[in-house]
């Protein structure tokens, strides 16, 4: 499941809302406030020592304290909070560790699943456990030997696609009895979902669009669709209610992609159009993360409530993107431009913060190209969204300015990968070391920005881009797309090419032990965790995330890799098809 490479710092691989929705006669509930989720050290002064007895005790007390400082500061069994934890034997320089190290991808071949950590309050993180919370990586036993095609947690309850595309719950948000796993929509051919604050979109093969309950109870009390069978003359009730949402999509189009707030949710389709709905029973969508100038809940149009809007100021552009925070929302098109919608109280969109005017809503471009001073050309590659944060991966490549020689740039053309945020950073989530309530402005992540390897191929380097980026509540944790062989296929099996894996960095709230450092500590710099010990004399290595290869699943050979999601308080790392 897991593998193992020896901790180093990413350096050393640098060239060298609202109201309730109504549903059958149950009452609209009055607009709330946005729900984002939410010490000192207290000493008293000491006296001045005037016995000699106290002074000889403190010069003694002095002598211990340089001892042990010294001792610690020579010893690698502790390592600083901030740190990415990097003291340790270089594995890649011992034959015997090597081939342990190949142990493991052949194990994880094997041994597909579910790893999950972070808050137990709900029974998410282990049904089977009632410890409060599970602070690092912990295997979820009822997925193991499985591949998912998709899986959202969240601090209250989880969701996921089997293999062959039924929905599984779980937790007491599904039910406060019968939290663990159990099969509720099935038969659909799912493919991926989102989650809302009380609701599940489900996106099937076939492009339709499923919304159902979260909550068990819901499921069997609401109303229940009949649904026909191959089989002639013959239909039935579906199991639990649901509803199937209708996009007005042009011929041969269809939505390929779903993403998902607290309220709304946003949906892409093939021909780059996007649109939203409100997805949530709670509340309505009140902070324009609709992307529909006006709409709230005493303009809405006449119909159900959960109706699809389209996002009409995009359509001049080609959309090949969507991110969606809690109340906020992006958009990234074919040519790279960002565009930005709904709440901006904490610079999340980012844009100036006005207080006046605390969310837009309709979309407005993100101004990348002024991140960058000089000539350089831009392109925004990926975007990602969660909480109140919002992240860019941006591809910056080296032009000719209008008083240069070009024979003098040695660098002309030469692409670098960065990595913007902009966002909440009380808890660290920024990434950029500081802890900012309101970052208006996007700000670099130069830990994850300004990386290369060297490329055989094209005999020089190449720039070490985000793999995958998944934004929680208060947390995050990015996927880099470095591999130790440029050249190795992705299609290739990991008995026959030796890629250590992709490196894996987290930071940002942990009250939760979300990060899974085994402690409670935030971080505000991306840092490595360490990967599950599956023996005592086994040496800590740091966690890395396994990229595309071939394994058996139940006895066929299938295609799959790791992917990791970030959500409310709680992080998962599943094995992917």
């Amino acid at each position: 499941m897991w593998t193992y490479r020896g901790r180093q710092s990413v350096a050393s691989i640098v060239t060298h809302s609202s109201r309730r929705l109504a549903t059958g006669n149950r009452p609209a509930a009055t607009p709330s406030r946005r729900r984002y989720a939410s010490g000192g050290f207290k000493g008293s002064p000491q006296p001045a020592d005037s016995h000699w007895l106290r002074n000889s005790l403190g010069v003694a007390g002095a002598g211990t304290a340089a001892f042990l400082i010294y001792e610690y500061a020579t010893s690698n069994r502790n390592h600083p909070v901030e740190s990415p934890l990097e003291k340790v034997q270089d594995l890649s320089k011992s034959a015997g560790d090597l081939s342990s190290e190949f142990v493991q991808h052949k194990r994880s071949l094997k041994s597909p699943g579910v790893f999950v950590w972070g808050n137990n309050a709900y029974r998410v993180a282990d049904p089977n456990s009632k410890e409060s919370v599970v602070k690092t990586p912990r295997n979820f036993t009822y997925f193991e030997g499985q591949v998912l095609r998709d899986l959202k947690i969240e601090e209250r309850s989880g969701a996921a696609i089997t293999s062959n595309g039924d929905l599984v719950q779980w937790g007491k948000g599904y039910s406060e009895k019968e939290f663990k796993p159990v099969k509720t929509l099935t038969g659909k051919n799912l493919t991926s979902l989102c989650t809302s604050n009380d609701r599940i979109l489900a996106l099937s093969s076939d492009g339709k669009i499923y919304s159902l309950p979260i909550a068990k109870e819901d499921q069997l009390s609401g109303r229940k669709l009949k649904e026909g069978s191959w089989v002639p003359y013959w239909s039935g009730t579906a199991d639990v209610s649901y509803r199937v949402l209708q996009p007005s999509l042009k011929l041969g189009e269809r939505v390929t992609a779903l993403r998902g707030g607290l309220d709304h949710a946003l949906l892409l389709t093939s021909s780059g159009r996007v649109f939203s709905v409100a997805s949530s029973t709670e509340n309505y969508p009140s902070f324009g993360q609709l992307g529909v100038p006006g709409l709230t809940w005493a303009t809405r149009p006449k119909g159900p409530v959960d109706t699809l809007h389209e996002v009409t100021a995009l359509k001049g552009s080609k959309i090949v993107q969507i991110a969606a925070g809690d109340y906020h929302s992006l958009a990234l098109d074919k040519d790279g431009n960002v565009f930005a919608f709904g709440d901006n109280s904490f610079g999340q969109l980012g844009m100036t913060f006005n207080p006046a005017s605390p969310f837009r809503d309709a979309p407005t471009r993100v101004p990348i190209r002024n991140l960058y001073r000089g000539p350089w050309l831009t392109k925004t590659t990926r975007i990602a969204a969660g909480g109140a944060n919002s992240f860019f991966a941006v591809d910056a490549q080296r032009a000719l300015g209008p008083d240069e020689n070009l024979s003098t740039v040695r660098d002309l053309g030469r692409i670098t990968a960065d990595t913007w945020t902009c966002g909440r950073g009380i808890w660290g989530a920024l990434g950029n070391g500081k802890w900012t309530h309101v970052q208006d402005a996007p700000t670099k992540v130069k830990t994850l920005s300004g990386l290369f390897e060297y490329d055989e191929r094209a005999n020089g380097l190449s720039p070490i881009r985000i793999h995958d980026i998944s934004v929680g509540t208060t947390h995050v944790s990015a996927v880099m797309a470095n591999q130790t062989h440029v050249d190795a296929a992705p299609t290739a099996s990991l008995d026959e090419n030796k890629d250590w894996g992709f490196d894996a960095l987290w930071w940002g709230g942990n009250e939760n032990h979300q990060l899974g450092t085994g402690k409670r500590s935030n971080l505000s710099k991306p840092s490595y965790i360490h990967a599950p010990l599956e023996s005592t004399d086994q040496q800590e290595a740091r966690l890395q995330i396994m990229p595309r290869h071939k394994g058996k699943v139940e006895g066929r050979t299938v295609s799959m890799e790791q992917r990791v999601e970030c959500g409310r308080h709680v992080s998962a790392i599943y094995s992917a098809v």
